[in-house]
């Protein structure tokens, strides 16, 4: 079974977790309105709706992150590296005017992303249960890699402010295959190497602060395991809190994040209300902007580092989780 369309034809919304895949986002028939109840024009709608798509690969030495944002004013493009052992973050970020060379297709399962300028060339093709991810920039940096099976993504849609909303399609915890050439370095997957999808869109709100964690990788007991957890977006009857175990989703409940925001080594907690994730996170490296421009704005700080702690499957057996790579987020966004 797939969902045609998300929008119906009176131009509302579906809204819940759903099981099955959501074939198109037909954010254009969307009963958008003003917060005094006006309809809004095509034209506005257009340029109201965003999209974001973000990749991760995560090794026991380097976590890989990449991301193509079309906010319609702007669109950006970065990917960045960072390297455990050396300490060393290498990123490179990429803007456009009014989404020039920008493209992503408003298709969760099967559209592509792609983002082009004179310096670099980003694209993200689905594939049959996975994703193929390639980076072109400049003669110095080469990527290439697949994530595996992707059979069972959290999908969702939340309301979002008065009159919008935000559709989301995550995955964590895939087998990668690839490398990263940058310069004359190399760092390669391996059968431990996992990965993450993030595939958003929607009307959100004008001003949006969140905390994100994710984390990917392989137990020595060969179990591959994926986490999502976020506080501040889709909260609205439902979460986007998720765990993966060999494959498998399994909803969570209301997640909380402890730390110290102008701290940047200082350990974080994330824990969720059902008890099932009790995890700390140690910070090693972080991507880091700061951006007003009155229209839009972000305040932006992604770390890469280490989770300790546990999680509980569904036979209520804690997992203990050490020494896994992941990413913590702390985010405020006025687009």
């Amino acid at each position: 079974m797939t969902i045609k369309q998300l929008i119906d034809i009176r131009g509302r919304v579906q809204t819940g977790v759903f099981s099955c895949p959501v074939e198109t986002i037909n954010y254009l028939d969307y009963d958008l309105r003003t917060m005094m109840d006006r309809p809004r024009s095509r034209l506005a709608r257009k340029w109201r709706f965003n999209q974001f798509q973000f990749v991760s690969v995560m090794s026991e030495h380097w976590v890989f992150g990449l991301a193509i944002v079309d906010l319609k004013l702007v669109s950006n493009g970065f990917f960045y590296l960072y390297d455990f052992a050396s300490g060393e973050m290498l990123e490179q970020t990429f803007m456009q005017p009014l989404g020039w060379g920008t493209v992503i297709e408003p298709r969760p399962e099967d559209g592509v992303a792609s983002f082009r300028s004179k310096q670099v060339n980003l694209r993200i093709i689905p594939g049959p249960e996975g994703r193929s991810v390639s980076v072109t920039a400049g003669e110095a940096i080469r990527a290439m890699f697949s994530l595996h099976d992707d059979r069972d993504p959290l999908r969702l849609a939340c309301p979002a402010g008065y009159n919008g909303w935000v559709f989301t399609r995550k995955s964590a915890g895939l087998p990668v295959t690839g490398e990263i050439r940058w310069g004359d370095r190399i760092w390669r997957c391996d059968d431990h190497t996992r990965g993450t999808v993030d595939w958003s869109c929607g009307f959100m709100r004008r001003e949006t602060a969140w905390n994100w964690a994710c984390l990917a990788g392989q137990l020595d007991d060969g179990t591959s395991v994926g986490l999502n957890l976020a506080t501040g977006v889709n909260e609205s009857g439902m979460t986007e809190n998720a765990l993966w175990l060999n494959g498998r989703c399994i909803k969570l409940d209301l997640s909380r994040f402890e730390f110290a925001r102008y701290d940047q080594s200082a350990p974080w907690r994330v824990t969720t209300s059902d008890g099932r994730v009790d995890l700390h996170f140690v910070p090693s490296g972080v991507r880091k902007e700061r951006l007003n421009a009155l229209v839009l704005a972000s305040n932006f700080r992604q770390y890469a580092g280490t989770f300790e702690g546990f999680v509980v499957d569904d036979d209520g057996k804690k997992i203990p989780i050490a020494g896994l790579r992941g990413l913590m987020e702390d985010h405020f966004a006025r687009w």
